[in-house]
């Protein structure tokens, strides 16, 4: 490629060749334009600077007239439809239209805004909307180059024929430009283009007289006659503005009733409407019209007779026979009937309409009435009015409940229950929003049989309690040498509380969660079982749902025990603590406390459950921290990522870059959680969470962005390979912690128990 020196004629020695060049693509030369297809002879725009002097994108540069005011900056050259996009240049400017016989003055005042967009150099003008004008505003003149005046008019207006106190024409009007705003001052500043002050825009005379007449109207003299209303005047001011009352219509025919009624006034034209409200199982149908819309009149005598009223009075009929007969129409209407209407002032709450010949009695109004009310004419009382007593109200009232023969013993209760309600039975409905809810949570205990037989005794079992739909399944522990075989002991159903009469009409009553807890005893299929564990899920549940489980509830049980150790606090604290060792870090075991408990309250107060759920909520005993290798857990991520063959760390380090602009050494969880889910790698949520808890976190558990980098960067640094595992069980291994509560805090169960501050008041 031959690159010329700028400034430079094309003779040899002022060009050279560009040896660096590979690429050497040839421009297009034809084009599509209208529907024609035509040579390609436009000049495509030369680069600019973004920052530096102007130029007109359709015109050379004309830098060497202009003088600078500040050197610009040297900048990255770019086109211009991309170094002045969305920058538009905005002046306030005026023309002036003339006006023949129209108020008395020569012309008006018009004030307009030119927009002109550097990209592509288009103008734009526009008048903004003046509020009753009577002239059409908006868009004068439409985005698009306009040509200047002759004898340039093979020219385009371009931005240095736009400043300040200067005049142009646009097509036939000229305009006067008076100012500019902040951006265009600056703008041109910058590229040299001197712009003065601000003018004052001359004022509108017709603005000038309409004020004047509207001053005269306001100002008249007291003995003027009443100014006239516009006809649309009261419609444009009360457009859906609408009173609404409630009421009724006590009709007395043979089969009438109380009619209730919604009374509607339009305020935009004095009209009523009625519309009724039908009861229901009332009976009636169609329509709910009770009056159309329109006047209503205060008087009703009954329906006049066909031309018995009529907008013309005729006076003195002339003539014997129907030839030649003459009427003479009386201009005063004389003996015409004036005929009055109801208005907001005749409607309020205990008013009575007559809606042509029917009373209707207004009992209430809404808000919006009241307020209009209140406001216009200043009632404050809008208290509603009884209703009379309706017969199309019928009082809902249960009669005998129906008597079912009592169970027979075959199926469930529910079962025969629907054969004896209907005559084709359909199965019991189950609570489904329940069984979703519940779905898999499952309290466990453990028990054993209570019997005079010494083996049952010694047998163990396991009572599981399904939330979903309250049922109760045993399972016995197989224990060897015993005489028993162990497995399903019970199937899984409902359990009825026993004392019942079982063939009895009355539905029974069954188990609840509530009646299983450490220490209860449970007659289950004429079997008596004393429960004597429970499995960390159950004793969780119950703790978080103290509301259903009172045993599992630490704010009555510590108030049971304040009330049964408060006279004897010194003796219980000593036979905790024989020494009375309460320095920081003090421990007593479960069954110290337990027997020191019991030694003041009875068993029948506190339960062994009680007990358990006071160890484990003053627990000493802490979670170990959870054992997670992290060159395991690497190892395991990397192995996922070379069998679906990622390999897109810089995908990484974009989504990071995106949702960390500040570049900030941490970032939180939640954002490292949502960029690996959001570059869709291949991992589990097991897995994504086992890589959350080994990567590098700061004081505030923050996550380091290195690492997170580090972490995926296989070509950089590689683990060695492992073999496949199960990732949800065997990569970080989540046991249970099961040694809650055999150590007790002592010192936090006396500061939660308060007597000692009680004592320390007491004695003050």
């Amino acid at each position: 490629m031959m690159i010329r020196l700028p400034g430079m004629p094309m003779l040899p020695g002022a060009q050279f060749y560009d040896y660096t060049k590979r690429r050497h693509p040839r421009r297009q030369t034809l084009m599509h334009y209208q529907g024609i297809h035509m040579l390609s002879d436009r000049r495509e725009p030369e680069l600019v600077e973004p920052n530096g002097p102007l130029v007109d994108p359709k015109c050379p540069p004309p830098s060497t007239e202009l003088t600078l005011m500040s050197p610009p900056r040297v900048t990255t050259k770019l086109p211009p439809w991309l170094a002045y996009d969305k920058q538009v240049l905005c002046f306030n400017a005026y023309f002036k239209e003339p006006l023949t016989e129209i108020y008395h003055a020569p012309y008006q005042v018009r004030k307009v805004k030119i927009y002109f967009y550097l990209e592509d150099g288009t103008m734009q003008v526009t008048e903004p909307k003046v509020e009753n004008s009577g002239i059409p505003q908006g868009c004068l003149v439409h985005r698009q180059r306009i040509p200047k005046g002759p004898p340039s008019e093979h020219e385009f207006i371009s931005i240095f024929d736009l400043n300040v106190d200067t005049n142009v024409q646009i097509f036939d009007r000229v305009y006067h430009i008076t100012g500019c705003d902040i951006f265009t001052r600056q703008f041109l500043s910058r590229a040299g283009i001197a712009v003065p002050v601000a003018l004052m825009e001359p004022n509108d005379p017709t603005t000038e007289l309409r004020k004047k007449s509207a001053i005269r109207q306001t100002t008249r003299p007291a003995t003027s006659a009443v100014p006239k209303r516009h006809a649309f005047a009261q419609f444009l001011e009360f457009d859906r503005r609408v009173l609404k009352f409630q009421g009724y219509w006590n009709d007395r025919s043979e089969f009438g009733d109380v009619r209730r009624l919604d009374v509607c006034y339009y305020l935009a034209d004095d009209t009523i409407d009625i519309k009724e409200k039908f009861p229901r199982n009332s009976g009636r149908e169609g329509t709910n019209t009770f009056l159309k819309r329109g006047k209503l009149p205060k008087e009703f005598t009954g329906l006049s007779l066909p031309g018995q009223q009529t907008a013309i009075t005729l006076l003195n009929v002339l003539g014997s026979n129907m030839r030649d007969v003459r009427y003479v129409a009386d201009p005063l209407n004389t003996g015409q009937k004036q005929t009055v209407y109801y208005t907001d002032q005749d409607l309020r709450i205990g008013a009575v309409l007559n809606v042509f010949g029917r009373d209707v009695v207004l009992t209430s109004c809404d808000q919006f009435t009241q307020q209009y009310y209140r406001e216009k004419y200043g009632i404050q009382d809008f208290t509603p009015q009884p209703l009379p007593e309706s017969s199309d109200e019928r009082v809902l009232s249960q009669g005998k409940m129906r008597r079912l023969p009592p169970y027979n013993g075959w199926g469930s209760y529910e079962d025969s229950e629907g054969n004896c309600i209907t005559v084709e039975p359909k199965p019991p409905q189950a609570d489904f929003k329940k069984l979703m809810k519940y779905d898999g949570c499952i309290l466990r205990f453990g028990a054993k049989m209570m019997s005079i037989i010494r083996e049952n005794c010694e047998r163990s079992f396991v009572i599981s309690y399904f939330l979903a739909d309250d049922t109760i399944q045993i399972y016995e522990v197989a224990r060897r040498n015993s005489g028993f075989m162990g497995g399903e002991f019970l199937k899984r159903a409902r359990v009825e509380l026993p004392g019942q009469e079982k063939f009895s009409s009355n539905r029974p009553e069954y188990y609840r969660a509530n009646d299983f807890y450490i220490g209860a005893t449970l007659s289950l299929k004429d079997h008596i079982f004393h429960i004597n564990s429970a499995d960390e899920f159950t004793l969780l549940y119950m703790e978080q749902h103290a509301n259903e489980f009172p045993v599992a509830d630490i704010r009555a049980i510590m108030q049971k025990i304040r009330d049964a150790v408060r006279p004897h606090y010194k003796q219980f604290v000593l036979r905790c603590q024989p020494n009375a060792d309460l320095r920081e870090g003090t421990t007593v075991s479960f069954d110290t406390l337990k027997s020191t408990l019991l030694a003041f309250l009875p068993k029948e107060t506190l339960r062994n459950h009680e007990i358990v759920t006071v160890c484990r909520y003053f627990s000493s005993e802490q979670m170990p921290p959870p054992s997670c290798d992290r060159n395991h857990v690497r190892a395991a991520a990397q192995l996922e990522l070379k069998r679906a063959l990622w390999n897109n760390v810089d995908e990484i380090m974009e989504h990071l870059s995106h949702i960390n602009p500040t570049c900030k050494p941490y970032i939180t969880e939640a954002q490292v959680r949502s960029t690996l889910r959001g570059c869709r790698l291949p991992f589990s949520l097991e897995l994504v969470e086992d890589i959350l808890q080994v990567l590098h976190r700061n004081e505030q558990g923050e996550i380091e962005m290195r690492d997170v980098l580090t972490f995926f960067n296989m070509a950089a640094d590689q683990v060695p390979d492992i073999a496949p595992i199960n990732i949800a069980f065997e990569l970080c291994p989540k046991l249970p912690f099961l040694h809650k509560g055999r150590l007790v805090d002592f010192n936090w169960f006396l500061q939660y128990l308060g007597l000692e501050d009680e004592m320390v008041r007491d004695n003050r």
